[in-house]
């Protein structure tokens, strides 16, 4: 096959801090063929999430890597037995307009591919609020937090990727749902458009003090994805044998220091957390693909098409804005879930 394969990777730059364009290197290789037990697709959507820093950070992914990215892609050439041209799929082509998935590619043993119906939910939503991504919030709150009709959720980054679909699910089970987001029009939007019970921002100067007027009988379950200050405000209004579902720690992810982000969230909570008796779940969502995937995907298509769900896209049109958006979305500059769109679905 003739088409080029653009992609990304990462520089040989060992730097703390966030991300900037010098991180990444763009190029053009010759697309891959497949072999028995693989096939070739073609990228449509990129999804852009604050882990994929974490494993550059981590030493995970090493330079002169295609930058790791989760994919909704079509297939183009298929040597496995199921899978067909045109067929669409959830895989991990990365950061590249092409890739191969099968026997004896990496990526291929973090996420097995799942083949997509467009008209069971539009496609962009396999990276988000009917994929990993939705799994995510329903991993964290529901099965780890398990919370009661009554109960005050509170989830930060609200207006994000993962948070809006934690604040719907948990108003679906009954509980009081609080948010906590940046400019006014995202605290007005999980309120609005969502419906959260309320929505405070972090910009705020006196965040404790409007995070504990939001939770008049405290908060019973937390949902975190930011840390920092916010995380930092919500502390006091924690109550005893309060749960927490550490999914990440966004604005820490910069950390000039190079300190462990978790170690340092963990560090700052450690004594209302003892005092509180507070349960911490570390959340990391290839723990719950096996046992929650199928009844999670099932329920989340009935949502979507009810409409009891809504969720909120941010889209980058082509692969060349990669770097620039990946950087916008660790920074809060994005508005719902980060998508880049590759090629024409």
């Amino acid at each position: 096959m003739s088409t080029g394969n653009q992609q990304w990777r990462l520089a040989d730059r060992d730097r703390a801090g966030y991300p900037v364009a010098a991180d990444f290197v763009w190029g053009e290789t010759p697309a891959p063929q497949p072999v028995d037990g693989q096939m070739l697709t073609r990228t449509i959507y990129l999804s852009l999430d604050p882990y994929q820093w974490v494993r550059r950070r981590s030493g995970v992914e090493q330079p002169g890597e295609v930058c790791h990215g989760r994919t909704v892609a079509q297939v183009l050439e298929s040597r496995i037995e199921g899978y067909a041209p045109g067929d669409y799929i959830f895989n991990t082509n990365g950061w590249q307009s092409h890739g191969l998935t099968g026997k004896d590619i990496s990526v291929f043993n973090y996420m097995f591919p799942r083949k997509l119906d467009p008209e069971l939910a539009p496609l962009s939503t396999a990276l988000g609020i009917h994929g990993m991504l939705g799994l995510t919030a329903y991993a964290g709150l529901i099965v780890q937090c398990d919370p009661r009709p009554g109960e005050t959720v509170v989830v930060s980054a609200a207006s994000g990727g993962v948070g809006q679909v934690v604040g719907q699910l948990a108003r679906i089970v009954g509980a009081r749902v609080i948010g906590i987001a940046g400019a006014q029009e995202k605290c007005r939007y999980v309120v609005d458009e969502l419906g959260f019970d309320a929505c405070v921002s972090h910009l705020s100067d006196n965040l404790a003090e409007d995070i504990a007027k939001a939770c008049p009988d405290g908060c019973d379950v937390y949902f975190e994805n930011v840390g920092g200050k916010t995380f930092a405000a919500l502390l006091p209004s924690l109550n005893k044998r309060a749960r927490i579902s550490l999914c990440g720690v966004i604005s820490q992810y910069g950390n000039e220091d190079g300190r462990d982000a978790r170690t340092v969230w963990q560090e700052t909570g450690a004594k209302i957390f003892e005092r509180q008796e507070v349960t911490v779940h570390d959340l990391f969502v290839g723990n719950y693909v096996a046992d929650y995937q199928d009844i999670f995907l099932q329920e989340m298509a009935a949502h979507i098409q009810d409409g009891a769900v809504r969720y909120k896209e941010h889209f980058w049109a082509g692969l060349e804005q990669a770097p620039e958006a990946f950087a916008a979305m660790l920074t809060g500059d994005n508005f719902g879930k980060s998508i880049v769109t590759v090629s024409d679905p």
